[in-house]
């Protein structure tokens, strides 16, 4: 497999959770600013989208979209335990948090990366997230992962949108609960790795 990932971007999360699951996979540079791969490939001969990430099966089979990337390893992998099995009730809580991060975090993070964006605009944007970020700085309350005391897919995603808030401004230092468990998914040897390939630690 190859997983396609910019450094720090939201293809960190399946780069974790490939390292968690202990398949065998290369990983390649994928800049978003150029696009152009370290061989010269055009990477939008790749993904015609542009972003990452992209997972590549042996059988050349393109994935997509970084919450269905995380399931699709975590199944291959079950006694691993990164996801609960499909059709359970579990399996849907898992999504509905990988449905959250996408879509009331990491998709509200996105203008703040935009040079373009309005002011007016970043300020509502900083206020949706600490808004949305306090939320589940509630629900980590007497956890250590999203889904209770196991580590699953969506903990890394949630981890790696984080990431960004000082970097755009965004202050998540009084959620207690979210630096606890900021802290805890740092320390994993997974995410160790994932983080050094991705030049993201000193």
């Amino acid at each position: 497999m190859k997983l396609y990932y910019s450094p720090g971007a939201c293809s960190l999360s399946p780069h974790i959770t490939l390292h968690e699951s202990g398949l065998q996979f290369e990983h390649v540079l994928a800049p978003t600013k150029t696009h152009q791969l370290p061989d010269g490939t055009d990477y939008y001969s790749i993904n015609p989208l542009g972003y990452v990430p992209l997972l590549e099966l042996d059988d050349g089979t393109r994935l997509t979209e970084g919450p269905a990337i995380v399931q699709y390893i975590a199944d291959q992998v079950p006694d691993k335990k990164l996801a609960p099995a499909n059709g359970t009730v579990a399996r849907a809580q898992l999504q509905s948090w990988l449905h959250f991060i996408a879509t009331e975090v990491h998709k509200n993070f996105s203008p703040l990366f935009n040079p373009a964006t309005p002011a007016e605009y970043k300020t509502m944007m900083v206020e949706k997230l600490q808004s949305r970020l306090k939320w589940v700085d509630g629900q980590l309350a007497g956890k250590s992962y999203l889904m209770g005391d196991s580590f699953s897919v969506a903990d890394p995603y949630l981890f790696t949108v984080t990431n960004w808030a000082p970097v755009v401004g965004v202050d998540i230092s009084g959620l207690a609960n979210l630096a606890a468990f900021r802290a805890r998914v740092a320390a994993r040897p997974a995410v160790q790795k994932a983080m050094q390939e991705e030049g993201l630690l000193g």
